[in-house]
């Protein structure tokens, strides 16, 4: 029986350190970590989907909690689902002693786990929601107030006018006109909608 453990980091950026030394401290061959560094908004993971097809039945999976699986509350019961259910490994969230499945043959245990993960995956995805909600206020206070958003608009070139004008003609296409003042094709016909 072979033990895994698998770590995740929402970006690049972020070190994925503290759950490496976990897994060493677990006593997880190096060879048998991995690591993804994407969001846990869904389970599009490479280094996620490597171990599970990699762990046999009996194996252990390890995670330093239960928010690296996942933060939607569906897909991280599935998840622990396919783990436990179809794979039939086993598995441990070390910041959560009630969340490991090696204890078998206790039903209250079992009952126990089940609930604890119900309970965390729904909390996890309130707070996701939340944190959306809040940022979502925060942007339209901030439109409120007039802070702008995005990539500053581009400047129009001298040129412009001319441009337009040839437009107008038909001697000149969109295309064309976006090429000579060189922005893109969306950029021109967005100028020109604006264009009174």
């Amino acid at each position: 029986m072979a033990t895994y453990f698998y770590a995740r980091v929402s970006t690049l950026q972020q070190s994925a350190d503290r759950q490496t030394i976990a897994a060493a401290e677990f006593g997880v061959k190096e060879e048998n970590i991995y690591t993804d560094k994407l969001s846990g908004k869904d389970f599009n993971r490479p280094q996620y989907h490597q171990m599970l097809n990699k762990a046999e039945k009996g194996d252990l999976i390890v995670i330093s909690s239960i928010d690296r699986l996942g933060r939607t509350y569906q897909e991280t019961l599935d998840q622990w689902r396919i783990i436990t259910k179809v794979k039939e490994c086993d598995i441990c969230v070390l910041d959560m002693p009630l969340l490991d499945t090696r204890q078998k043959g206790d039903l209250t245990g079992a009952l126990i786990s089940d609930i604890v993960l119900a309970l965390l995956t729904y909390v996890a995805n309130a707070e996701r929601d939340h944190i959306k909600q809040r940022q979502k206020e925060g942007i339209s206070a901030a439109k409120l107030r007039g802070v702008k958003f995005g990539r500053p608009a581009k400047r129009r070139d001298p040129m412009w006018y001319r441009m337009l004008d040839e437009v107008r003609a038909g001697r000149l296409s969109h295309r064309g006109a976006a090429k000579n003042l060189g922005v893109c094709h969306k950029t021109f016909c967005q100028w020109v909608r604006a264009q009174p």
